[in-house]
């Protein structure tokens, strides 16, 4: 089975080393917690135990997933990419056709992703339809919320 690439701008391997430095240096707090929590006697009825333990298992698991998404990342700068298509790092501003509002997406990797900071995943419905469109271009997606018309205003890549 092939190893996929996983799409990433440089900022979001950023966040995702600082995450996953993080949650290796809270290893050895986890472990002591295990510890007090131990030394309390009966571990069967011992709910800090039993917290700590599932702390300790998510974190683990966390790490090991940041890693493997870390081992995968394909490094795309978008400031040294250009042209007038949409594709992974592109910031698009579309034009709701049905209401006349102007919104504006940076397409990035899942990972990195956050609607309030104006990025949506390379995975995303809107972003699959945007992708290989240009200026003037119109399209429809259906979301969450239904069916939305946009036509795409501009293409930039910062």
């Amino acid at each position: 089975m092939a190893v996929e690439p996983f799409p990433m701008t440089p900022r979001g391997v950023a966040r995702l080393k600082e995450e996953l430095a993080r949650l290796k240096e809270e290893r050895p707090k986890i472990s002591r917690e295990i510890g007090v929590a131990r030394e309390h006697g009966d571990l069967s009825e011992n709910a800090e135990y039993h917290a700590a333990k599932e702390k300790q298992g998510m974190v683990e698991a966390r790490i090991k997933d940041l890693e493997d998404k870390l081992s995968r990342a394909e490094v795309i700068d978008p400031a040294t990419l250009s042209g007038d298509k949409v594709r992974f790092g592109a910031t698009v501003a579309l034009l709701n056709c049905d209401t006349e509002d102007e919104v504006s997406y940076q397409i990035v990797g899942a990972e990195e992703a956050a609607i309030d900071e104006g990025t949506i995943s390379i995975s995303a419905p809107l972003a699959r339809a945007l992708i290989g469109k240009e200026p003037g271009d119109e399209v429809t997606v259906a979301l969450p919320g239904g069916q939305r018309r946009y036509e795409i205003v501009s293409v930039r890549f910062r």
